[in-house]
Parts: C-alpha cells; sequence; structure tokens
C-alpha cells in the first residue's frame, strides 16, 4: 500500500509553521535556487506601505490547559490543524539519548492499540488526507499536523486523537525504523553541507541543545521502546500546548471536536518547562572537516543571533535580506558576477533562546580562496556603509510583497497567530509588520549588521580537501577533523 503521508525523523517546528517572512523563524537552510534565474528588472513597484487588518483568530482554553485556537475561512471545505507540545522537542532529550524525541513522534504514527501503520496509512489515503508527527533535534517542541476537506474532518480527528492518546510502539516497526535511521545517519555523513552545519551548530552554541542536529549511532543505539513509551508519557501532556484550527471550521465546532475526541488527555500539572539561554560563542576560529579528493569546498560563516523578541529581529530581518536573500548582495557578486556557485545566501534563526546567523556557499576547490574573501567582504560591506535608498527599498518591499502572497493561504496566516502565541508577540504584530519592515532605515540594518556580523564573532566552518589548509590558516587558528567529526 503506499503512503500518502510520511512521518519525519526530525520535522522542525519551522517545517510545519508557514517560513517566517523575515527568514528568522526557520532554522538553517540551504542557499536558494536560482540556476536559470534572468534579472529583468521590469518588476512593477509601488512605494506606499502595506496597509492589512488581518483576520484574528478566536481562542479558548480547555480545563486540561490545552488551549484552542481557530482562524475561520469558509472559502473553501477544507480544514487544517497544527498541535503544538512545549517540552516535548529534541532540545530535552537526554544527553545521551539524543533523537529520542524525534523518534518516539515518528513512532507515533506507525501503530496504536487498535491500528497497525498499514492501517493509518491506508485510513489516510481514503480519505485523501495527510497527518504528521514531528520534533525537531534541537527544538522546543513537539509537533502534530494534518488537514483534510471539511467532510472527512471529523474521522481525521478521530484517527489523530488515536496516534495522539493511544499510540502502540510495535515492535517491529521500531526495528524497521531504527534500521532506516541507521542508514540515513550513515549516509547524511557523506553529505558535506550537513558536515558543516553540524560543526558549526557545535562551534555556535557548544554542549546547549541548540547544537544538536541529529542522533548520531550511538545514541541511536541507547534509545528503546521503553524510554519512547515513557517520553510520550512524560512529555506529550496537555498543559502548556495549543491546538491551532484554520478553515471550514468555527470555534463551537472544534471545541466540540476536540473536547468529545481528546477531552481524556489528562493534564500533568507540571511547569513549563524552563528554556536556557547558549553561552557565548568563544573566540572566531577556522574549522576544517577534510574530506580528500572533494571537488567543492562547502562554506558556514557566522555566530549566534537573538530571540525572538529581540528588538534587532526586525532590523537583522532587512539586513540578511540586502546581504544573501534573493537577488541580494551575495548572489548578485559570488554568483553572477565571478561565477563561483550556483547558490549562495544568508538565513537566522531566533526562538526562546539565541539562534544563529550564518551565510554559506559551495564553490570549486580552486576558487576556495577568492570566494571566501569576498564572501567576507560581502558581509564586512553590510557593517562599515549604509545600505542605498535604492538598494534597501527594494529588498524592504520584496519582503514585504512576500508577507502579503502568503496571507492568501489560512494555513500560513494561522501560523502568524501560532508564532505570536510562542513568542508572546504583539495582538497586532502581524497588522503592523509590513510597518514595521518599511520603517527600518539605512542606519539601524548597518547597526545590526555591525552588532552580529561583527569580525570578533564569526567562525567559518568549510568542508573540503585538506589543500584549502593554508587557505583557512589565513582565517585565524584552525582546528582540523574528519568526515565523523574527529
Amino acid at each position: 500500500m503506499r503512503r500518502t503521508t510520511v512521518a519525519v525523523l526530525a520535522v522542525s517546528l519551522a517545517t510545519l509553521l508557514p517560513p517566517d517572512p523575515a527568514l528568522g523563524q526557520a532554522g538553517p537552510q540551504q542557499p536558494p535556487s536560482t540556476v536559470g534565474m534572468v534579472v529583468k528588472g521590469k518588476a512593477p513597484v509601488s512605494n506606499a506601505v502595506l496597509a492589512v487588518t488581518l483576520p484574528h483568530p478566536q481562542e479558548a482554553t480547555l480545563a486540561n490547559g490545552l488551549r484552542v485556537m481557530v482562524l475561520e475561512d469558509h472559502r473553501l471545505p477544507r480544514i487544517s490543524f497544527q498541535l503544538i507540545i512545549p517540552g516535548a522537542g529534541g532540545y530535552y532529550d537526554p544527553a545521551a539519548k539524543i533523537g529520542l524525541s524525534g523518534l518516539t513522534a515518528q513512532m507515533m504514527r506507525e501503530g496504536t492499540a487498535t491500528k497497525s501503520s498499514q492501517q493509518i496509512s491506508q485510513a489516510l489515503e481514503t480519505m485523501s488526507a495527510n497527518l504528521n508527527v514531528g520534533s525537531g533535534a534541537s527544538g522546543t517542541q513537539a509537533t502534530m499536523s494534518g488537514s483534510a476537506l471539511t467532510e472527512n474532518f471529523g474521522r481525521l480527528f478521530e484517527l489523530a486523537a488515536d496516534v495522539l492518546l493511544d499510540p502502540s510502539f510495535p515492535a517491529d516497526e521500531w526495528d524497521r525504523l531504527k534500521t532506516r535511521t541507521r542508514a540515513g545517519l550513515t549516509q547524511q555523513r557523506t553529505q558535506p553541507q550537513f558536515l558543516a552545519q553540524e560543526r558549526f551548530s557545535k562551534v555556535v552554541f557548544g554542549d546547549h541543545p541548540a547544537s544538536r542536529v541529529a542522533a548520531t549511532p550511538e545514541t541511536l543505539d541507547a534509545i528503546t521502546r521503553d524510554a519512547m513509551v515513557e517520553w510520550h508519557r512524560t512529555r506529550c501532556v496537555p498543559d502548556h500546548a495549543l491546538i491551532a484550527f484554520a478553515g471550514d471550521i468555527t470555534l463551537a465546532a472544534a471545541r466540540t471536536l476536540v473536547e468529545s475526541k481528546i477531552g481524556a488527555w489528562k493534564k500533568a500539572g507540571a511547569p513549563k518547562p524552563p528554556v536556557a539561554e547558549p553561552v557565548p560563542a568563544g573566540p572566531p576560529k577556522a574549522y576544517l572537516i577534510a574530506r580528500p579528493g572533494s571537488v567543492q569546498t562547502s562554506f558556514v560563516v557566522g555566530a549566534q543571533s537573538m530571540t525572538r523578541t529581540d528588538p534587532d529581529y526586525v532590523p537583522l530581518t532587512v539586513a540578511n535580506r540586502v546581504l544573501g536573500g534573493a537577488m541580494g548582495r551575495l548572489f548578485r557578486h559570488l554568483r553572477e558576477e565571478k561565477g563561483y556557485t550556483y547558490g549562495v545566501g544568508s538565513f537566522f534563526s531566533a526562538s526562546e533562546h539565541r539562534g544563529q546567523w550564518s551565510a554559506s556557499t559551495s564553490v570549486r576547490t580552486d576558487v576556495t580562496e577568492p570566494a571566501l574573501n569576498d564572501l567576507l567582504a560581502d558581509i564586512d560591506a553590510m557593517r562599515t556603509a549604509p545600505v542605498p535608498e535604492k538598494e534597501l527599498n527594494d529588498h524592504k518591499r520584496a519582503i514585504v510583497a512576500g508577507f502579503a502572497l502568503s496571507l492568501e493561504s489560512p494555513e500560513q496566516l494561522l501560523g502568524y497567530y501560532v508564532q505570536s502565541w510562542m513568542y508572546s508577540l504583539p495582538a497586532d504584530y502581524w497588522d503592523k509588520y509590513p510597518a514595521l519592515i518599511s520603517g527600518v532605515t539605512a542606519e539601524q540594518a548597518q547597526a545590526a549588521a555591525s552588532k552580529y556580523w561583527n569580525a570578533s564573532r564569526l567562525q567559518i566552518v568549510a568542508v573540503g580537501d585538506a589543500k584549502i589548509t593554508e587557505t583557512m590558516k589565513k582565517r585565524g587558528p584552525i582546528e582540523m577533523y574528519d568526515a565523523d567529526g574527529k
């Protein structure tokens, strides 16, 4: 039976929520694909600030502590939902069992007391619905999401309730998942981008849980079915959770559905799990992961960033777009002008604790040094000079335009309000978001770049042939690793 849905081992919350219009919610990403892009310079331009008054969700809190949020949109006969469970993400995995939360989430979809994995998949296919459960390696929440036509949504939610409340963690499915996961862990170590991000996260966050990018063979061996059962029992609780609906449903109908299907989800009475800030990273260094014979060098350059509620979030959003967004300076310089790479970009994450900012690309080995020099020069230019008015305005309009387009999707609009709930953003934050972006000045963008992209903070990680060692040594003290991270 072909499956139409896949429970993902390491689905971060960012993949279930809509992408932050600022690229600030999502974690590290691959550079945008720009192959075949042609600059025509004929895009329509409006200098007016987008004024929007967005529909706001209705909310209620149930007796077990579960918050219910509904954003009605009856234009289409379709309903989607997101369940956010704080405290059940990989951030809280025991150090010896990294991957426990993600594997627990994945196994919840692999069988319940009354349904096998195959029967769950068959039911979803029959309804043309989807149901996903996930937890990121370093995220603080586990998530469940799904969608279906209105006529099938009751049956989908009944199935979701079964998966949430009564997973059986069948031994045969666990054996198969463990085998697949082990093969995946081996395969990902052949990917230079993974190796670069793994080392970069370790450099920037040290032993803080934010440094976790994946399980290891050792932690996988330490995870047992009993550990997953206990994790589900103690971590997947409703006390501080949110279930959010978007589409063809009312608050009254959603509340009735939730109370009837998961009303038995018992409150644990536990406080909200704490989140700690990572300690500041050490002085800047160069890190080289040697891959003998590699024809490319993969770079990650960056530092810690900020929390989601930091006042610098919006100015850095604009600065980041100018530097490493679509048609940003890195794209135009390293790709269009120099032809070093197909893709290059910069990204930052921001959550309850400080996230990370990074610029990344992959280039031919023989242009490693000039490409790294140019990338660092572009970062330096953002720190030392204000962005010209036209360039700044072009990128601010692009951010606002992307935000405006995203509002067409009820799921994405709901995702913004889920972010508001997660980070306690002001009620009118998204109404004012276009004005906040449009109001960023060149001086504010430069100040943010100077603060977060200062040369004294930037770590440089490269994956490539050892012949680039001398190039890396020119950038400071160097640490060498092999593809196993040793």
